[in-house]
């Protein structure tokens, strides 16, 4: 994984100089461990990525007039409509809290209130 070597080798730089004078650490070694890192973190992102479709989906969905709204009763329109922002309220409160806790997890702070 060359991003894995390049952070290794910039790490072991950063620590021993450029001519990594006394540098008894292979970077092959970090680079391992720097790999896992970074699979742990896409992972992560295909994760949060899925959610965010999804919910793009479901948003969309929601927003969309139903196919029968010409034959619904003017009386019938205000509670399908409520029913839906109730609905898409939900649906957002859900993202924010997933939001927070993500954020938490990768910055290892509180998630907010």
């Amino acid at each position: 994984m060359p991003a894995a070597a390049a952070a290794a080798e910039e790490i072991l730089q950063a620590i021993y100089g450029d001519d990594l004078e006394g540098c008894a650490i292979r970077p092959e070694a970090i680079v391992t461990i720097i790999a896992v890192a970074m699979r742990e973190s896409s992972a992560t992102q295909a994760e949060m990525l899925e959610l965010y479709e999804k919910a793009i989906e479901a948003l969309k969905l929601l927003s969309t007039p139903p196919a029968e709204v010409a034959g619904l009763a003017p009386a019938n329109i205000p509670p399908l409509l409520s029913e839906r922002l109730d609905t898409i309220h939900q649906l957002t409160t859900k993202l924010m809290m997933t939001a927070a806790a993500a954020r938490a997890q990768v910055f290892n702070v509180d998630p907010a209130p």
